[in-house]
């Protein structure tokens, strides 16, 4: 082997060792190169019985140097491969893909632009997560926009606003600026006087069956060719509020032979007879649509991203005739399906939930039953286990199944190690214990964690046992290990202490229940989303602070919600059930 042949193999050699120590960020391996090597190089394969013992030498001196190092080394040697392992690690760091022209853009600008008709239900958090972890991402920037400008048939709710910002809270994220579209009319008015003047809008007086037949059939409006001066004083007049509910609206001239009949000479503003809710904003008759509205604003507050459902695809595209006559560039546009839920009876729906609320059907927006941020919020779902789940959808364009059960699995994993244990029976049947027991069990807080200490559980003279967890009287093995406290047999409808050698379930298989002792016990009421489940939990819940996290052993999680007595002074802790 010739002095050049050598120098190329032990330059390829180190360019090999370099990516297979950065791209697993551990040092690097002479058998798991010579793939990529011989692959590489097929001219190396004569010298093959030669080359592990050059390798050997430049991986040790390779794997010499520190990550950074091997980084730098590897930038000078094949930057372009150093590419290809930056932008893996880049689409492994983030689960949303990157944004469109992302690059183009000083600053990414989105916003988040609820109708404030209600709190939020848990498909609305994919917003706010979405947009709030690209701001992240990009150091950008995002607004709420409260996109209130229909007071009639998406009436806004006056506790909405503060209950929407109070969910996106929940969730982690704090807006760069706050709007209301209901504050901004003027700013429309404006925008809707110069459209006119650019020959872009005009005033129709035609009903709304009359102008679906012309725009159906690709003719003209007869009030299309209206002279400007015309169309500007009928929409002062509407402005001042004097024409009545559907008989005078705004169109933007668009193209009324258009492939798409949607896009043909849209409303662009409304006389709608119906007071706003909003003080600030009650006076107005005169009201935008919301495609002119949002696109309007979008452009003002420099918004270079929007994501928005793909049933919306058509806003896009009446805003853009209105852009067009503006001379405005359009928005980057990611569209999206839809989110499904799973688990929940009520339909995630905001109205539906509202009705729901109003007939008594559900206690309010926080109900266990509702599939709103609020109950996860009061069930003790942790926001940023929503807004994991959430990102992990991604941004496909096809509709997709948000399953509850990868929320709780985030939220597991915050919680666990902080989270004690206690007992909890649900509507458990009474034994007599027998043979002695130990008066106190002392079961660990943690089983991880021995450094939190026990649970001082008085035993006495009687347990309460899960009903499926009773032995079977007539079976050959009528033994039960009660966690904490020993192993016991079921004799004569007794449980009579056995033993406190764990061999019988190690080695024997004994069935290992929970159980709370018959007096001290706690009643406690635990909702959930199927309905309440009444129970009794160990004495020590009792002492426990409202908001306070337990699992429940073999039941799940939960929050303790409230302590409570009615009027004979019965005590009862009411806990939210928060997962498996």
């Amino acid at each position: 082997m010739d002095d050049d042949l050598r120098e190329r193999i032990e330059r390829e050699v180190e360019k090999h060792a370099l990516l297979n120590a950065v791209k697993h960020e551990s040092d690097a391996d002479v058998g798991a190169i010579m793939g990529p090597l011989m692959g590489d190089n097929p001219d190396f394969r004569e010298h093959g019985d030669e080359i592990p013992g050059i390798a050997g030498g430049v991986v040790g001196r390779v794997n010499d140097l520190d990550y950074d190092e091997k980084r730098e080394r590897l930038e000078e040697l094949a930057p372009a491969e150093l590419a290809e392992i930056e932008a893996e690690e880049e689409e492994d760091e983030h689960d949303l893909p990157d944004l469109p022209n992302a690059d183009d853009y000083d600053e990414i600008r989105m916003r988040c632009a609820p109708n404030p008709n209600g709190p939020w239900h848990v498909g609305h958090a994919r917003m706010p997560a979405v947009i709030g972890s690209y701001r992240e991402r990009y150091d950008g920037w995002f607004c709420v926009r409260f996109d209130d400008t229909d007071p009639e048939t998406k009436r806004p709710d006056l506790e909405a606003y503060d209950a929407i910002l109070e969910d996106l809270e929940y969730l982690g994220f704090e807006p760069d600026a706050t709007y209301k579209a209901s504050d901004r009319l003027e700013t429309y008015y404006d925008h809707a006087r110069e459209l006119i003047d650019l020959g872009g809008a005009y005033t129709c007086s035609c009903s709304g069956e009359e102008f679906s037949e012309l725009k159906n059939s690709g003719e003209a409006c007869p009030h299309r060719e209206k002279d400007v001066e015309t169309v500007r004083e009928e929409f002062a007049a509407m402005i001042d509020g004097e024409y009545e509910s559907g008989e005078m609206v705004l169109r933007v001239k668009t193209d009324i032979e258009h492939k798409n009949p949607a896009l043909r000479d849209w409303v662009a503003f409304r006389m709608i007879d119906t007071p706003h809710p909003r003080e600030e904003a009650s006076e107005y008759r005169c009201w935008p649509m919301l495609d002119f509205q949002s696109g309007v604003d979008d452009h003002l507050l420099g918004i270079t991203h929007i994501i928005r459902g793909i049933d919306l695809q058509d806003s896009a595209k009446r805003q853009g005739f209105v852009y067009d006559y503006f001379d405005w560039e359009y928005p980057e546009v990611v569209h999206w399906g839809h989110v499904q839920l799973d688990d929940y009876d009520v339909k995630m729906s905001t109205s539906t939930i509202s009705e729901l609320i109003e007939q008594g059907e559900l206690d309010g927006w926080d109900d266990p039953r509702a599939p709103t941020l609020k109950s996860l919020r009061r069930r003790g779902i942790r926001g940023e286990a929503i807004v994991e789940a959430m990102v992990g959808l991604g941004t496909s364009t096809s509709d997709v199944d948000l399953a509850m059960s990868s929320i709780y699995a985030a939220n597991r994993d915050l919680i666990d190690e902080k989270t004690d244990r206690r007992f909890f029976v649900r509507d458990g049947n009474q034994v007599p214990l027998a043979g002695d027991p130990p008066a106190e069990a002392n079961p660990p807080l943690h089983p991880n964690h021995e450094e939190r200490g026990v649970r001082e559980i008085p035993v006495g003279d009687s347990v309460m046992l899960e009903s499926e967890d009773l032995p079977d009287p007539d079976a050959d093995d009528t033994r039960l290990w009660l966690k904490g406290l020993g192993g016991f047999e079921l004799e004569d409808g007794a449980l009579r202490y056995a033993t406190d050698d764990l061999d019988v379930v190690r080695e024997e298989g004994v069935d290992v229940v929970h159980w709370v002792p018959a007096d001290g016990r706690v009643p406690l009421r635990m909702r959930t989303i199927e309905g309440d489940v009444t129970g009794h939990a160990e004495p020590g819940v009792a002492d426990l602070e409202p908001d306070e996290l337990v699992q429940f052993e073999r039941v799940g999680f939960a929050r303790i919600d409230r302590h409570e007595s009615d009027e004979e002074d019965d005590a009862e802790t009411v806990a939210y059930y928060t997962h498996p």
